[in-house]
């Protein structure tokens, strides 16, 4: 089985959004402060405290539009955050989760049909490793079962 890679969002990408570049709708993020509960930034993966400015934008997690390109909602700090390193453990904001959503890509960027799957997050690990062992899935997306909101990509460490 390959080893995981959990990678969160590019620096240079949160920056823009920081900076206040435009979403993935063509619009400047909208900026809230956090009540400290369910606020996880896509970067750091660490929850945005409570008291702490954070930005509500629309993010494509893919390079181009296209009709397998889902934009949805994301949490980023508003103030710059250490990006989260790519780890081949889970992170452990995401360990409290209780099942996620998962997918697999192509190297076109698109759905690979019948890799998504409701996945509970003590066998995450597991699923995401069996998938990656299909040579025809460059990477996975992970996302909220109860929102589909994106939250990292995993791949082939």
């Amino acid at each position: 089985m390959p080893a995981l890679r959990f990678s969160a969002l590019p620096g240079d990408t949160v920056r823009a959004y920081q900076a206040g570049g435009a979403d993935a709708n063509g619009q400047p993020p909208e900026r809230q402060i956090s009540d400290g509960d369910g606020v996880p930034c896509r970067h750091c993966l660490a929850d945005v405290a409570a008291g702490a400015p954070f930005l509500i934008l629309a993010h494509r997690p893919f390079p181009n539009a296209q009709p397998y390109a889902e934009t949805g909602p994301i949490f980023l700090h508003a103030e710059p955050c250490v990006r989260y390193a790519d780890e081949a453990a889970m992170p452990p904001m995401m360990q409290r989760t209780e099942h996620f959503l998962m997918r697999g890509y192509g190297t076109d960027d698109r759905i690979v049909y019948g890799t998504r799957t409701i996945v509970p997050t003590a066998e995450l690990t597991a699923r995401a490793e069996a998938l990656l062992a299909r040579p025809e899935i460059a990477y996975l997306h992970l996302r909220s079962a109860s929102n589909n909101c994106y939250q990292c990509r995993i791949e082939r460490g």
